[in-house]
This record gives structure tokens, sequence and C-alpha cells, in this order.
């Protein structure tokens, strides 16, 4: 029993490593579904929510981490911007750890999704809609494969707002924040798809090492289910940057409209169903 779920995590870090990497959320959509799941039916009882998040957060940070050494080697993660939003992600995924045990999650997770729903719109219209000038106060110009040239920026103090807010989503759900992170990226800022991906992937990997600490402190990572998660999502960290590097950036965008409907859909589910 013990080596079949070893193979299914293998098998499921890997998936969740390149799906991960290449939208910029990280895996954790599947890591904790798969954990609440396969990790009860081994030995059941053995993983709460608090411990699949947890357990989560630490494979997320593996898959970031290989990912964002492939993307800072391309030069597709602007690191500056990474570590601002950082500033933010940081205090937010302590906050996450400690609102895990004091929310009504079925209400949250209701809310959430409906959220999620939201943003899913304005993915599929944002093309559609006539870009405002805005004075940021960064800006940055990125020339994609295909020749097409991208302006993006963003004010400072709204960046870390928006960052802390994903902070406490990851380290709630152990998703990785990138669920949010990069539609904001694309939508507020106007990140180009890839950049986004890469750059979401780099700040995850700060703010689950922050997150992952307070779990670790609190006892909430299951170390053999990590073990296992852990060579399949740095494997597919890896691959994922190789598939996003030839995918064009609507295909990435693809990608994310259908990982955020899918996140909406399972988080107002679950909300519907408990």
């Amino acid at each position: 029993m013990i080596y079949a779920l070893a193979g299914m995590f293998l098998i499921i870090g890997l998936f969740a490593g390149v799906v991960g990497s290449i939208a910029g959320l990280g895996g954790g959509m599947f890591f904790v579904p798969a954990l609440l799941y396969l990790g009860n039916v081994y030995a059941p009882g053995s993983v709460s929510p608090q411990m699949a998040a947890g357990t989560s957060l630490i494979v997320i940070g593996v898959t970031a981490l290989s990912s964002s050494i492939s993307y800072i080697k391309q030069k597709r993660a602007d690191i500056q911007t990474a570590l601002l939003f950082f500033l933010g992600s940081a205090p937010g995924a302590i906050v996450g750890v400690y609102l895990n045990t004091l929310l009504p999650i079925k209400a949250f997770s209701l809310l959430f999704g409906l959220f999620q729903l939201s943003m899913f719109t304005l993915m599929m219209v944002k093309d559609k809609l006539k870009p405002r000038s805005v004075n940021w106060d960064v800006r940055r110009r990125f020339v994609d494969a295909e020749g097409v040239e991208y302006e993006y920026g963003y004010n400072r103090w709204l960046a870390v707002f928006v960052a802390f807010l994903v902070g406490i989503v990851s380290s709630l759900f152990g998703v990785g924040g990138g669920i949010l992170m990069v539609p904001a990226m694309m939508i507020l800022f106007r990140f180009p798809p890839h950049i986004a991906a890469a750059t979401s992937m780099l700040v995850i990997f700060f703010s689950a090492m922050v997150g992952s600490a307070t779990n670790i402190l609190h006892d909430h990572v299951n170390w053999l289910y990590a073990a296992m998660l852990a060579p399949g999502a740095w494997a597919g960290g890896k691959l994922g940057v190789l598939a996003a590097n030839r995918m064009k950036g609507q295909t990435i965008v693809l990608v994310l409209r259908i990982l955020i409907l899918g996140m909406a859909i399972q988080m107002i589910g679950e909300a519907v169903t408990k």
C-alpha cells in the first residue's frame, strides 16, 4: 500500500508541478485534495485540513524553487518586483496560518469561490477593455518571442497590499497564492503572461517558506507525504518551464482561465455540500 501511495503522489507531484509552473500557481490546488483524500485513505484521520495545507505549502516551495531557478536563468522573473510583493505576502502568509483555525471556512470558501468567478469573468473580457493611462510608480517593458511589446507597472503600496491579501489566501488554503497573484498582475498591473507566471513563482517560493516555517512550529506538516510529493514537484517545475517557453502568451492565459474556473467551482461546491 505504501508503494502504491508513493507512486500516486509522485505522479500527482509531477502533474501539479508542470501545470503550476506554467500558470504561476504553485500547484496547491492539486496537492491539498490529494493529501486529504489519499492520505486519509492510507491512514484514516491522519490528514486534517490544516495538515493538508501545511504539507502542501512545503511541496509548493519545492515546485516554486525548481521553476524559479530556471525562470531567473532565462531572465523572465522580475526579481525586484518579486521582492516587493514578498514584503506584503510574508506577513500575509503568517496571518493566514492563524486565520486557518479561527474563520468559518465554509463561508470563506463560498466567498472565495464567487470571487474567483469574478476573476474568471475579468480574465475573459480584459483584452476587450480599452487600457487606461495609469501613472505608475514603476514601469517595465517586455518583448515576447512573437515580437509583441508589453508595457506594465504598478504603484508600490498597492502592490504590497495586493500581495498581503495573496499571502493570507496562500496559507489559509495551501494553494500557493498564485491563483490570485497572476490574475492580479495581469489585470491590475498589465503584466505579460510569461512575466506574471515567472514572477509569481518567485513570490510563491518566498511566501511558502514563511508560511511553512509557521506550519512547522504548529506541527501542521506530514513529512512522509511531503517527501513523496517533492521529487515529482521538483521535476514538474522544471518541465513546466520548458513547456511554458514553447507556449504563446494567450495559451498560458487560457490555462489560467481554466484553472481559475476549476478552483471557483471546487470552492463553491465545498461550501454548498459541507
